[in-house]
């Protein structure tokens, strides 16, 4: 699976920002049915956190508790596209976010970074107060 991610930038506090991740299959390789697609994010000096995960194949999704209600998943499959639409960003919101997806992982493993197979370049997050 490669990922490209996109949609980044500087806003102001307050503002929305929707992020997206282009995913693609190599062919004979699984299908995107069988990964967990997920958005982390590390801010400078910290560790990569878990935002939220998305189940492409049935679309269960779940978030950081902090981060309820502000952040949603959504996937185009048209477009095989999984985005991350953030709302009433934060000076604390900034940082790189990364797309990832993983193949089958079990429930528990979901939020962590480690058991994802597949990582896009990260897109930078700028938050002015």
């Amino acid at each position: 699976v490669q990922l490209q991610a996109s949609g980044g930038g500087l806003v102001q506090a307050g503002d929305s920002l929707r992020l997206a991740c282009a995913a693609s299959r190599r062919a004979f390789s699984p299908s995107l049915s069988s990964y967990v697609m997920a958005w982390f994010r590390q801010a400078p000096g910290t560790e990569r956190e878990f935002v939220g995960r998305m189940n492409w194949g049935d679309g269960t999704r779940d978030y950081a508790d902090s981060l309820k209600g502000r952040f949603t998943l959504s996937i185009d499959y048209a477009k095989n596209t999984v985005y991350l639409q953030m709302n009433n960003l934060g000076p604390e919101d900034a940082a790189v976010y990364y797309c990832a997806a993983a193949y089958r992982p079990r429930a528990a493993d979901v939020i962590d970074p480690g058991r994802y197979d597949y990582w896009g370049q990260g897109t930078l997050v700028t938050v002015s107060s």
